[in-house]
């Protein structure tokens, strides 16, 4: 099991994604969208090479996840984080302390030819 930032952070995207899902359903060709797109990012957040160390996604020099669904979630981020602070203004601001932090190095696992697989160019 993930521990609490992990946790915290799976708990902060579920309630973006519901957010932005009121205002922008997901299209009928795909109603399960946003059920897949928040099962994704659990995935990653679970897999995550930093663990509880993680830096803010943006800030991150591993993008895992794949371009199409980090544009996505770009998305969902930008219109319903400043909502955030009306709905879940906990979440919101501690989520945006996470984003101060600075990135730490790499965790010892991964080498630089693994982080420039994932998309990291040094």
């Amino acid at each position: 099991m993930a521990g609490k930032r992990i946790q915290r952070e799976i708990k902060t995207i579920e309630k973006m994604i519901k957010i932005y899902e009121k205002t922008y359903p997901a299209p009928i060709e795909s109603p399960n969208f946003y059920q897949e797109l928040f099962s994704y990012a659990v995935n990653r957040l679970e897999k995550c090479r930093y663990g509880e160390e993680k830096p803010a996604c943006k800030q991150c020099p591993i993008h895992c996840y794949q371009p199409k669904m980090r544009e996505q979630m770009k998305l969902v981020m930008r219109w319903a984080g400043p909502k955030m602070l009306i709905h879940h203004p906990i979440l919101a601001v501690r989520h945006l302390l996470d984003d101060r932090k600075p990135v730490p190095d790499l965790p010892a696992k991964v080498n630089k030819r693994t982080a420039k697989s994932m998309g990291h160019d040094e």
